[in-house]
């Protein structure tokens, strides 16, 4: 007998959403179902990770780097502060110090929070972060 009422009510109850769903037009529906969120995967390009255009160095720091290169988190190099830069660039050079902000090393991920960013962009944002060493 319970059986028999558990399926009657879950009839009933699909009965009901579908008629609910027949009045919704179709936008309401796509509305009702969209996502809440996405995932980025990281060193994947998404599709609105289009170059947003001629941009400074320092205006690409601001936006990307500071969070890490202004407090030297992780072990990043403080912004123009020679002390920190100068034995990297001696040791390996500007081009793999491009490189591997380009690619990622240790802590920081490939094009560091800059998905947007070209690699001359990057380039500008070293640039601007050894300035005056």
């Amino acid at each position: 007998m319970k059986l028999k009422v558990l399926v009657g009510l879950s009839a009933l109850l699909l009965s009901a959403l579908s008629l609910n769903a027949q009045e919704m037009s179709d936008e309401e529906i796509a509305e009702r179902i969209k996502p809440y969120g996405s995932v980025h995967v990281a060193g994947a390009v998404s599709a609105d990770a289009t170059p947003a255009g001629p941009r400074s160095g320092k205006e690409i720091y601001e936006q990307a780097c500071t969070t890490c290169h202004a407090a030297g988190l992780l072990g990043a190099p403080t912004t123009q502060v020679a002390a920190e830069w100068q034995p990297r660039l001696d040791e390996k050079g500007f081009d793999t110090v491009w490189q591997n902000a380009i690619n990622g090393i240790n802590a920081m991920p490939p094009m560091g929070t800059c998905m947007n960013c070209s690699n001359d962009d990057i380039k500008a944002a070293i640039e601007y972060m050894i300035e005056g060493i």
